[in-house]
């Protein structure tokens, strides 16, 4: 079932902010590895609902990344920062998951709860707008 464009932005973004609450309840629990999985995601669905603003889906993580990379922090329409964030996430959403002995310093991770909060808010902002990248020279199919 195909659902239309806004409905499945307003879903993606509704599941960035549960994300974002489900990765206050670890925090609050100590289960950090559970934390950064959610903040992952709570920046994930974002950027799916971003990059869907922009008629474009992609089903792998690794080509989210990529792109978003490419067509939002590279040409400065997100701050840097927060593409090192979603990098960082990306990566350490990863070892948290499948790494034997993971381990990270609680302290970074509530600072990552903020800084995800923030990623959030601008990308919804940026929606809000209804600000729409012009894809170069990138097709479509």
């Amino acid at each position: 079932m195909t659902y239309p464009k806004d409905e499945l932005i307003r879903y993606r973004l509704s599941r960035a902010k549960e994300a974002l609450d489900e990765a206050d309840v670890m925090a609050d629990m100590t289960h950090w590895k559970t934390c950064i999985n959610r903040l992952y995601y709570a920046c994930f669905y974002a950027v799916s609902a971003l990059l869907l603003k922009n008629d474009f889906s992609l089903s792998k993580h690794t080509g989210v990344k990529a792109f978003f990379n490419s067509q939002f922090i590279i040409t400065g329409i997100i701050p840097k920062s927060y593409g090192r964030l979603y990098n960082l996430l990306f990566k350490y959403r990863q070892q948290s998951d499948y790494e034997d002995f993971f381990t990270i310093d609680e302290e970074i991770v509530k600072e990552w709860i903020k800084e995800s909060k923030d990623f959030v808010k601008v990308v919804i902002e940026k929606l809000d707008k209804n600000e729409k990248r012009r894809i170069g020279d990138i097709s479509k199919s």
